[in-house]
């Protein structure tokens, strides 16, 4: 009897220890898909403010949606083109993928396997964001990077490299 009271003992722990696994993974399924939904929502609403000012935002409203980095980098490319009168910048609208975008498109926003918030726009290019979001229980969340490519070229990474 005693082995039975010993085995009934293990599994009943046993049990516990998976239905609290199961609750913490839960819990951290939960916490990804809210960051998830609000990258998008930051995304969204920049995009939407870009619209509504018809790319006239000043500064820039990718500068204001950027986190201290990428601005840093944005600001050395304003610099640059002070000092050379000429631009070290993506020759486009990076938010648009295009010279003259257009505003009044389809864009669906979803998020990558990496957490990336990837916006395909109906003018078949897809854009990827990094964003940069604390933890807190308004969590607020910044563009930390833009991939560019497919080969992972950013726009931080060439404003470093071609504004020095």
């Amino acid at each position: 009897m005693p082995t039975y009271k010993s085995l009934t003992l293990l599994l009943t722990i046993g049990l516990m220890t998976v239905g609290n696994a199961t609750a913490d993974v839960s819990k951290v399924d939960q916490k990804q898909n809210a960051m998830a939904n609000i990258k998008i929502a930051t995304i969204t609403k920049m995009y939407q403010q870009d619209i509504d000012d018809q790319g006239m935002s000043n500064p820039v409203v990718l500068q204001q949606y950027a986190d201290t980095d990428l601005k840093a980098a944005m600001q050395l490319e304003q610099a640059y083109f002070d000092k050379n009168q000429m631009s070290c910048n993506i020759d486009y609208d990076v938010l648009w993928n295009s010279q003259d975008p257009n505003y009044t498109q389809d864009k669906k926003f979803s998020i990558t396997e990496q957490g990336l918030v990837q916006v395909s726009l109906a003018q078949g290019s897809d854009i990827y964001y990094e964003l940069s979001c604390d933890d807190s229980d308004n969590a607020a969340c910044q563009v930390a990077d833009v991939i560019l490519d497919k080969d992972g070229k950013t726009l931080r990474k060439h404003l470093l490299k071609a504004c020095r």
